[in-house]
């Protein structure tokens, strides 16, 4: 992929879709969030969804082959994927998968101490993507137990509040921690989260969020196209949203533009 000149080592530089049926997942988002879908060079398992004629997120049929649940994942752009890998074993994490030579990068799977599953990505980004910007992901979530713990975590292995030239930048709220990059709000860490979920399997876990233009017309679409609707649509403090399941389990939350206020406040 050519460069990108969004790219922030550290920061989040794509999502991606592990489901079971990979023509099942192209309706259901396409009817959702209005995906169009193109062919990659991976393989026929694999495809890749555009808004507006810019790459949005990447969805490929391993779910099922893995043996793992269907989950959306963020990726981080690193420097040099081995160094992030003895990062993330040394403070307690786990490298499930990689890191594995992808097109002209290396990725790789990882879990944080607290379980939840993340990836990093050695290479070039994707031109047009960048969290907050168009339709990638509004932004992403850490729902986890101890932010805080989390937040010391991702900064060691991820260089957040580093420094260095470019590196997100970290600020602490009362009960949570957000990660900016690029001027803008990328990634939030919450905690005591997962606690307070209804739903006994939630674990620790990385949420996106996608822009639509009408989150109640979005969740009615979820429901027509036999997805679930986990958390009707409501207004909070970010805007309107909405928390929606697709039919193989897939869990994200559909949410309203946000406004430069909101970004900031």
């Amino acid at each position: 992929m050519p460069a990108s000149t969004h790219t922030v080592h550290g920061a989040p530089c794509w999502v991606s879709l592990m489901t079971r049926d990979l023509e099942a997942a192209q309706r259901f988002y396409g009817a959702v969030l209005g995906w169009s879908f193109r062919e990659t060079s991976l393989g026929s398992e694999f495809a890749v969804a555009v808004a507006d004629d810019v790459p949005v997120a990447g969805i490929g049929a391993l779910a099922h082959t893995m043996g793992v649940p269907v989950s959306w994942t963020a990726y981080f752009a690193v420097e040099t994927a081995d160094l992030t890998a003895s990062r993330i074993r040394e403070r307690g994490g786990t490298v499930g998968v990689g890191p594995i030579s992808i097109g002209k990068g290396r990725a790789a799977l990882a879990a944080d101490p607290g379980g939840a599953v993340f990836g990093f990505w050695e290479g070039s980004g994707v031109p047009g993507w960048e969290v907050g910007v168009g339709k990638a992901p509004a932004w992403l979530e850490l729902r986890t137990r101890d932010a805080f713990a989390a937040a010391i975590f991702y900064g060691q292995v991820f260089d957040w509040a580093s420094g260095r030239p470019g590196a997100p930048e970290v600020e602490y709220e009362l009960d949570a921690v957000r990660v900016k990059a690029g001027g803008h709000t990328v990634a939030h860490l919450r905690g005591g989260v997962i606690e307070a979920d209804p739903d006994p399997q939630v674990r620790p876990r990385w949420h996106v969020y996608f822009v639509v233009e009408d989150v109640d017309a979005a969740a009615n679409a979820a429901v027509t196209a036999g997805g679930t609707v986990t958390a009707q649509p409501s207004d909070s403090r970010i805007g309107r949203e909405a928390t929606v399941r697709d039919p193989h389990g897939g869990l994200f939350t559909v949410t309203a533009p946000r406004t430069e206020a909101l970004e900031d406040d």
